[in-house]
C-alpha cells in the first residue's frame, strides 16, 4: 500500500472506519482490498469525474468484477429518479449482498451512492472516494447519504457509514476555482464551530490555500476531517452535538432550494448562511462586531459570496427555512456563535432579531 500522508479514524464501535489522506491513492489496490468483502464492485461516478479518474479506479480494482454507472453532473440531478439508475444497475447486473458500492466524485455522487448502498438489499458495503475539496472535508465523512426533494434539500436519505474514505489530494488538481472556494466554506465552518485556533490559522493562510499550496491544503483537509470525526464519534445520528456541523446550513439550504438546485454551489450557499448566522449572533449580543467582520472578511478572501441572491426576500427565506430537518415543534433551530470557535444549537433567539437578519440579507438592493 502507498503510505497515506495521514490516516484518521472515525470511532463508531463496530462501524468505525479509516480516512486515508494522501497523494496518488485512488489507483492503489492495497488501499481498497481490506475494505472489499465480496467479488462485485459497482463504481458510481458522473460525467465530469469519470473521464478523469474512472479508468484508474477500475485498474486498481481489476481483481474484482467491476461495473460502473455514470450519472449526470450537478446538484440538479440529485433526485430519486436519477438515484434509481444505481439501483437498476445493481439489479440488472445481479449484484449480491456482499457487493461494494464505490462513490467516485463530489458530494452529490457520494450522497447518492451511499444512499443506494444503504437501501440495496437493506444494506451493502460502501467506499467513499471524494474528488472535490468539499467532499473530502465534509460530505464523505460521517455517513449522511440521500437525495433532494423539490420542497427541501436532503429530505430523503439515511445515516449509513462507509467502509473507508480515500481522499486523494491530487484529484484537487483538476478542481476548478469555484469548486475549491465552495470547499473552503466548509473548512471555515470547522474553525467557527469549535476550533478557534484553526480559524486563526485560516486567517493567516487563506491566500496560500487559494493558491493551492499542497502542504497547506493537506493540513486543512486533515484538520477538518479530524474535527468532523470527533463530532460524529460523539453523536452519530445528530441528536445533539453533531447538529453544530449545520452552521450556516439552514440559511444555505433555503438559498439552494429557492434559486433551484445547482444554480448556487452548496458551499457558496453555506458561506452566505454563515454570514447570516454571524449577523444574528451579533444582534443577540453573542459575538462582537469585529468578530462578524473577521468572519465576512475570511469568507470573502476565500472567493465566496457574503450576500444571498436578490430573488430571495425575507418572507421567502422564512418560508423555505420552515421546511428543514432542524425544525422541531414548528420552531426553527439554528447554529449560532458565542465566539470565534464556539457555537451552539438553539431556538432561544429573539424572533424579531431573526426577522431583522432576514430583512437585512433579503433586501432587493443587496
Amino acid at each position: 500500500m502507498k503510505n497515506p500522508n495521514h490516516t484518521l479514524k472515525v470511532n463508531l464501535a463496530d462501524r468505525s472506519y479509516p480516512i486515508y489522506i494522501g497523494n496518488d491513492l485512488i489507483d492503489d489496490p492495497a488501499i481498497y482490498r481490506p475494505h472489499i468483502h465480496g467479488e462485485q464492485v459497482l463504481i458510481v461516478s458522473n460525467t465530469k469525474v469519470a473521464p478523469l479518474y474512472l479508468d484508474r479506479v477500475v485498474s486498481a480494482l481489476q481483481e474484482y468484477r467491476v461495473e460502473s454507472v455514470i450519472l449526470p453532473d450537478g446538484e440538479a440531478f440529485k433526485t430519486l429518479d436519477v438515484w434509481q439508475k444505481i439501483i437498476d444497475t445493481l439489479l440488472e447486473k445481479r449484484f449480491d449482498r456482499r457487493c461494494t458500492v464505490v462513490g467516485l466524485g463530489g458530494g452529490v455522487v457520494g450522497d447518492m451512492a451511499g444512499f443506494a448502498a444503504a437501501c440495496y438489499q437493506r444494506g451493502v458495503y460502501f467506499i467513499q472516494v471524494p474528488t472535490t475539496l468539499l467532499a473530502q472535508v465534509d460530505s464523505s465523512v460521517g455517513g449522511k447519504t440521500g437525495v433532494n426533494h423539490p420542497l427541501g434539500k436532503n429530505m430523503i436519505g439515511a445515516f449509513y457509514q462507509p467502509q473507508c474514505v480515500v481522499a486523494d489530494i491530487r484529484t484537487l488538481d483538476t478542481l476548478d476555482d469555484r469548486q475549491l472556494s465552495a470547499g473552503l466554506a466548509e473548512v471555515i465552518k470547522y474553525g467557527l464551530i469549535g476550533d478557534g485556533a484553526f480559524f486563526e490559522w485560516l486567517e493567516q493562510n487563506m491566500d496560500r490555500l487559494m493558491a493551492r499550496d499542497p502542504v497547506l491544503l493537506a493540513y486543512a483537509i486533515e484538520r477538518s476531517c479530524a474535527d468532523k470525526a470527533e463530532v460524529v464519534a460523539a453523536d452519530e445520528r445528530e441528536s445533539g452535538k453533531r447538529a453544530l456541523l449545520n452552521l450556516g446550513h439552514t440559511f444555505g439550504h433555503a438559498i439552494e432550494t429557492g434559486v433551484g438546485y445547482g444554480e448556487w454551489l452548496h458551499g457558496e450557499a453555506v458561506a452566505v448562511g454563515i454570514c447570516m448566522a454571524a449577523d444574528l449572533s451579533r444582534r443577540q449580543g453573542w459575538i462582537k462586531v469585529s468578530d462578524q467582520s473577521r468572519i465576512e472578511s475570511l469568507i470573502g478572501r476565500a472567493g465566496l459570496p457574503t450576500a444571498p441572491p436578490e430573488s430571495i426576500d425575507a418572507n421567502r427565506f422564512m418560508s423555505l427555512m420552515s421546511v428543514d430537518k432542524k425544525v422541531v415543534a414548528q420552531r426553527v433551530r439554528l447554529v449560532l456563535m458565542k465566539g470565534l470557535g464556539e457555537s451552539v444549537v438553539t431556538d432561544a433567539f429573539d424572533q424579531a432579531e431573526l426577522e431583522a437578519t432576514l430583512s437585512e440579507y433579503g433586501r432587493s438592493t443587496r
